[in-house]
């Protein structure tokens, strides 16, 4: 449901209809705490987990596609840069991660749980730790599919 109203906002920021994108915007803000502002592009599948609950996403950052965002994550710019982070294709980032300033994540890379990337991360890398360093590169064939999960039924 977020995702379909930030899909709306978007549309309707692209095709320059004023007032109703900031409208949408604070609806997600209030129902979902979450705040991914039209101007964002934020790719195809893109999961925000908890409907991205505490999510902070910059107003001109970059999404990729299949991209998996954590709860509480902020993407966004950094004091005397205009520059905002990319996440690539794939990547996923973990709750509480902030991906600050004119950086990119690369394609499915990984970042952990409360990292704070202010360096570019390369493709397939895993980046942990307060600032996230690379600590691994992973096999394409070795990473997760978090689209995989399936729901239980009681």
């Amino acid at each position: 449901m977020m995702m379909n109203i930030y899909r709306l906002s978007h549309w309707l920021h692209r095709h320059r209809i004023p007032v109703l994108p900031t409208l949408l915007k604070a609806l997600n803000r209030i129902v979902f705490a979450v705040v991914p502002p039209p101007s964002a592009t934020l790719g195809r599948g893109v999961l925000l987990s908890y409907h991205g609950l505490g999510t902070v996403i910059h107003r001109k950052a970059v999404i990729g596609d299949r991209a998996v965002i954590g709860t509480g994550v902020t993407i966004g710019g950094r004091a005397g840069s205009e520059l905002v982070p990319v996440i690539g294709e794939g990547a996923m980032i973990g709750s509480g991660a902030k991906v600050l300033g004119p950086v990119r994540v690369g394609r499915f890379a990984s970042i952990g749980a409360n990292a704070v990337v202010l360096s570019d991360i390369p493709d397939f890398a895993v980046a942990v730790g307060v600032p996230a360093k690379v600590v691994r590169l992973n096999r394409p064939e070795d990473l997760p599919d978090y689209f995989a999960f399936k729901q239980a039924r009681l």
